[in-house]
């Protein structure tokens, strides 16, 4: 339930007298398919939810209307949704300019084997590169393609995947090298003793891999009578079940079997000295459930300009809702609304990536993270996908029990900050 807040000594009696809120029509929507129709309604949303705002501020002092409250929450919410349909819009569009679905390649031959795979369990002839087949815990490859068609959907949907490192590895971990940067130097004269100075001092950091696997069911009947696309119905129902699955581990993942989350690097955090340079530092807010103007320009400016290349912000759509109010000290909003697929929505001039595993506006979370992700954050995938096709287990259904080796991990905390609530 939507709690709303009323100014402290307004008595129950004046509540009582007080008319009842109107019911908040939401705004017709424009036509899903036409962009410039979108964009209209995006830009006329965005004024009336600003004019809403500057309202509800004008009559903070006196008292807060519940109805101005209701509708500047509607209209939040409509401007994240219509944005979501413009940005889906124009990915369509740009995919149909290139004649396919914005996926990755596909193979004729090897969607005939996977089609013959899934039916009748006729394994494919055609295995993914490498040596990975002969990896002793059993099973098979599916062709190359389908792999990609997994991981190709896993970055659109996970945005720490998309927007981090990512490497594929062949074997069981991956240790990095760093260098502590300390070399010893100082000014000699021409005949000066020339003493020995201080060595660069070399430390590793191992990247684990976890596993992740779902185990999608559909009968032998329907396999035999199915007229739709199989492999294009089991790459969804895999990547679904794996995006959510990474989305978790690469935010808040113990380490357990899985990845290693960046929100436990921070300072304070359970893998705070697990770095060599140390932990993500944190800006503590003085709110428990806010963010000003103020903290929120703290955070940008405690990032070095040399390392503020690429740097975004990454935090959940309630969050973002809440910045969306934020003025600087000439009235002009703080978040900027984007209408071009592919080009963000952006607050304070950086860019704005939703990410729904942030933790939400409360008490000594860590809310806002802010920095260049690609630098920090580093995903490592062991090749490839593997598909076991199970028809005994449980009968009648045939299980496509499908697997995927995955770690991940901060590779330089230097380049990310945070924002924790008081």
């Amino acid at each position: 339930m939507k709690k709303i807040a009323f100014v402290a000594g307004t008595s129950l009696a004046a509540l009582a007298a007080m008319p009842a809120p109107r019911a908040v029509q939401a705004a017709p929507r424009a036509d899903a398919s036409d962009p410039k129709a979108l964009i209209a309604q995006i830009q006329a949303a965005v004024q009336e939810m600003r004019e809403t705002n500057d309202t509800r501020l004008n009559k903070i002092e006196a008292k807060i209307d519940p109805l101005d409250v209701a509708k500047f929450d509607r209209i939040n919410s409509d401007v994240s949704a219509l944005e979501s349909s413009l940005d889906d819009v124009m990915k369509q569009l740009a995919a149909a300019k290139l004649g396919g679905n914005g996926v990755g390649p596909t193979n004729p031959e090897h969607t005939e084997q996977i089609s013959a795979y899934i039916r009748k369990g006729v394994e494919p002839t055609v295995q993914a590169a490498m040596s990975e087949g002969t990896d002793s815990a059993g099973g098979y490859i599916v062709p190359i393609e389908w792999d990609r068609t997994i991981t190709d959907k896993l970055k659109q949907r996970s945005p720490i995947r998309e927007n981090a490192q990512v490497i594929t590895v062949g074997d069981r971990g991956f240790i990095r090298v760093y260098n502590d940067g300390v070399v010893g130097s100082g000014w000699v004269g021409e005949t000066a003793a020339r003493p020995e100075t201080t060595t660069p001092g070399l430390s590793t950091l191992q990247f684990d891999l976890g596993e992740i696997y779902a185990n999608p069911a559909i009968t032998q009947r329907m396999l035999d009578d199915a007229g739709f696309d199989l492999e294009q119905w089991l790459t969804s129902e895999v990547d679904g079940e794996f995006a959510i699955q990474e989305n978790i581990a690469f935010i808040s993942g113990n380490g357990v079997n899985k990845p290693f989350g960046i929100l436990t690097y921070v300072t304070g955090a359970a893998n705070a000295a697990k770095h060599p340079f140390g932990a993500i530092a944190t800006t503590t807010v003085a709110g428990a459930a806010a963010i000003t103007a103020d903290e929120l320009l703290t955070l940008v400016y405690s990032m070095p300009s040399e390392r503020e290349d690429n740097a975004k912000f990454y935090l959940n759509r309630s969050t973002l809702g809440a910045l969306r109010k934020l003025k600087d000290g000439q009235g002009n909003y703080l978040w900027q609304p984007s209408y071009v697929a592919g080009e963000p929505q952006n607050l304070v001039g950086y860019p704005v990536v939703e990410v729904s595993g942030m933790p939400t506006l409360a008490t000594g979370n860590v809310t806002v993270l802010f920095g260049n992700m690609e630098k920090t954050y580093l995903v490592i995938d062991r090749f490839g996908t593997r598909v076991l096709r199970d028809p005994f287990t449980n009968k009648p259904y045939v299980h496509f029990y499908t697997t995927k080796r995955v770690g991940g991990g901060v590779q330089n905390p230097e380049y990310m900050k945070a924002i924790k609530q008081a």
